[in-house]
């Protein structure tokens, strides 16, 4: 009983029941002063018609006829007083009662006679200083009557919140639990759950909220095992290049002459394992939020001309055109600048990879409205706008390319946004005006300025 009203459905049945219970109660008490007040005013009123009839009966009435009239009202428990010359015919009326019929006026009032609390209703007869008081109890027993009757309606509603509560707790609680059902399938590995969306709006929202879960999960670790893939073909290139020139050398298969050729291509294949990991290490740690950054006051201008000059030699007259765009004036901004080196240079090696030789590849600086802006343009074959949506998206554009034309390991892009986002400042792709791919950072301009 007790882990029953620590869920959801035993708690709707308790607060549905003390809430009929309060009801019932609150009712009662408003109820009781106008259901007492009500009984008084019908019993006055009934006095008050019943004193006009008995005056007038008493008024031509024999002492006979007068005498049961008397009694009829005494059996509807109404005391009768005659009141002759001003002298009541039995103790007991107010004073006051008695002067004002002996004085010709109608009472109609409460007092206490005997002791007890009684409604009192008086009328003059014709003659000098008489006339007819009837008397009867004030109602009394309503209250009691009214309080006896609450722990009925105290039961039936504690009876119908109790139903009500249970029928409540069913449809509230079912969704819940189908919910959490779903869930749990989804932490054990199962994308495919989808739960049905019915009313309520909340239910709905939930319900929809863990299919958009489920299938955002399933998308998600589908990329993620194709990014495994690309990301394992990587490595097992370089290092199958290296296994066989080693291998090679091992065996005496090269030649003194050709010894200095496969040392410089296994330290290519080396530094190309070397970047791979570092990217891998950078993006992990991005995505754990602890990647350590040094933001200072930096011009843009000096950043991306020296960017510039080292880039040169390796375009080359077999590579693509190098040109660089600077303003006349500095382009400050804080941030990091060895970070967003690491990002013109993971562009351009990206664009050096796909650049026919003799196509332009642009580094621009250009103040902006919310920062500074440094673009990387080229024209090389370029985006479509499918390919925009998931530009830094790990892998997807790899896994799109990766048999169409040279692609890299699919974590460039990813790198370049993580960390332009983790600088406070933000990056987007899109076609450049030599045809090819076009990236713009903005970076934050410093708070003095």
């Amino acid at each position: 009983m007790r882990r029953f009203f620590v869920t959801l459905a035993g708690r709707t049945v308790l607060v549905t029941a003390a809430t009929a219970v309060v009801a019932v109660i609150i009712t009662a008490v408003v109820a009781l002063p106008i259901a007492v007040r009500s009984a008084n005013t019908a019993a006055r009123t009934e006095l008050v018609e019943k004193s006009v009839l008995a005056v007038e009966l008493l008024s031509t009435a024999g002492p006979a006829v007068r005498t049961r009239i008397v009694e009829r009202l005494r059996e509807d428990d109404i005391d009768v007083y005659l009141i002759r010359r001003g002298v009541v015919d039995r103790p007991g009326l107010p004073a006051r009662v008695i002067e004002q019929v002996a004085a010709d006026t109608v009472v109609d009032t409460r007092g206490v006679v005997d002791g007890r609390t009684v409604l009192i209703a008086g009328r003059p007869l014709r003659g000098v200083d008489s006339g007819v008081v009837l008397t009867r109890p004030a109602v009394s027993g309503t209250a009691g009557r009214v309080l006896g009757g609450v722990w009925v309606a105290l039961l039936a509603g504690l009876l119908g919140g109790v139903g009500a509560g249970a029928l409540l707790a069913h449809f509230t609680a079912r969704p819940l639990r189908q919910a959490a059902l779903a869930a749990g399938r989804l932490s054990a590995g199962d994308r495919s759950v989808r739960l049905a969306v019915r009313p309520p709006a909340e239910a709905a929202e939930l319900a929809t909220a863990l299919n958009q879960l489920g299938a955002a999960l399933q998308i998600s670790e589908g990329r993620e095992r194709d990014f495994l893939l690309s990301v394992s073909h990587e490595l097992r290139t370089p290092l199958a290049t290296i296994r066989g020139y080693a291998e090679a050398l091992a065996d005496g298969v090269v030649d003194a002459e050709g010894t200095p050729k496969a040392g410089t291509i296994m330290l290519n294949e080396a530094d190309r394992l070397d970047r791979l990991i570092s990217d891998l290490l950078v993006l992990s740690r991005l995505e754990a939020a602890d990647l350590p950054v040094d933001v200072v006051g930096v011009d843009l201008v000096d950043l991306v001309g020296s960017a510039g000059e080292a880039w040169a030699p390796r375009c080359g007259p077999d590579g693509p055109k190098l040109s660089v765009e600077l303003p006349a004036t500095a382009v400050v901004v804080d941030t990091d600048p060895g970070r967003i080196r690491q990002v013109i240079d993971g562009l351009c090696e990206n664009a050096l990879r796909v650049v026919p030789a003799g196509a332009a590849l642009v580094l621009a600086v250009r103040p902006g409205e919310r920062g500074g802006v440094v673009e990387i343009r080229d024209g090389g074959p370029g985006f479509t706008d499918d390919d925009l949506a998931v530009a830094f998206e790990r892998g997807a554009l790899q896994q799109r390319y990766r048999h169409v034309r040279k692609t890299g390991s699919g974590l460039g892009l990813a790198l370049a946004a993580r960390l332009v986002t983790r600088l406070g400042g933000g990056i987007e792709a899109g076609h450049a005006p030599e045809g090819g791919a076009m990236f713009t950072v903005t970076l934050p301009y410093p708070a003095r300025t």
